[in-house]
């Protein structure tokens, strides 16, 4: 047990107290630290090891791609834990915000705007941030902080690939856009939310196995506050639900083969499909 431990688990001054924690100086970093998430959640980590982007382990495995594993375990914690699918996608995100948002200028302002960005300060973003807050006379800016103003202006920032980004959105809009000059419009909007509370399918995914889904109207042994707390206590065999049922409605009623990315040759329902786009709320 290292030094910083054994002061946390100290006795302090107050005996009444019943959790001492005591914090260092300098942040913990996120960025290849497998000691990270065993120290957040000690007991999904009971033996302190497992952590992300373990430089020893072999071979190398993604932030990612680990999260995703961990949730697909046979040992469930962590799916029923309250946080750490929470912590996780965060951590996620602000990994893809880092490393997949880039700025973009117009090329003929180039090097008028260079310049500027180059040698902007933290601290008059900072004070242009608060002015612009506070609604300030744009006439009293100083000449930093009129820079600054003008990079907002003409930088633009470019960030298709964070998910739930505004780039993100406008980058789904325009692929829809580009299948409506090839395709053609569309001819059926609709959605598609299948209810978990109610579906015996995932009950059974949930882990319930008294439940018979041979029969032709499977019955199910839980009311429905349970099966609702069933949905909420594991979001991610919710998730999985959804995208089985996706994938059974395109590929056993539309007649779509995922494998050739197109129609089968016999179709479905609706006959044979050029082209389907979904996007996931």
């Amino acid at each position: 047990m290292t030094s910083s431990a054994l002061r946390n688990i100290a006795l302090a001054s107050n005996p009444e107290a019943n959790t001492h924690i005591r914090y260092a100086q300098d942040p913990i970093p996120e960025y290849n630290n497998p000691d990270l998430f065993p120290g957040m959640f000690p007991t999904l980590f009971p033996l302190g090891i497992g952590g992300f982007e373990d430089s020893r382990r072999n071979p190398v495995v993604s932030l990612e791609l680990h999260a995703r594993l961990l949730l697909d375990t046979a040992d469930r914690a962590f799916r029923y834990h309250y946080f750490y699918s929470f912590v996780a996608l965060n951590l996620i995100q602000r990994r893809k915000g880092h490393l997949h948002t880039s700025l973009s200028v117009k090329s003929s302002r180039f090097q008028a705007i260079a310049p500027i960005l180059i040698s902007v300060h933290p601290d008059v973003l900072s004070n242009l941030a608060r002015s612009m807050r506070d609604e300030y006379n744009p006439t009293l800016f100083t000449a930093e902080e009129k820079d600054a103003l003008l990079l907002l202006k003409e930088v633009n920032t470019i960030s298709a690939k964070v998910p739930g980004s505004q780039a993100a959105k406008v980058l789904t809009r325009h692929e829809i856009r580009s299948y409506f000059s090839h395709f053609g419009l569309p001819t059926i909007f609709f959605t598609f939310n299948p209810s978990a509370t109610h579906s015996p399918i995932f009950q059974v995914i949930f882990g319930i196995e008294d439940i018979d889904l041979d029969s032709e109207f499977p019955a199910l042994p839980l009311t429905r506050s349970e099966r609702a707390r069933n949905v909420a206590k594991d979001p991610v065999a919710a998730a999985d639900f959804f995208d089985f049922m996706r994938t059974c409605l395109f590929r056993d009623l539309f007649g779509w083969d995922f494998n050739a990315g197109k129609s089968n040759h016999q179709g479905g329902i609706l006959g044979k499909l050029r082209a389907h786009y979904g996007v996931v709320e």
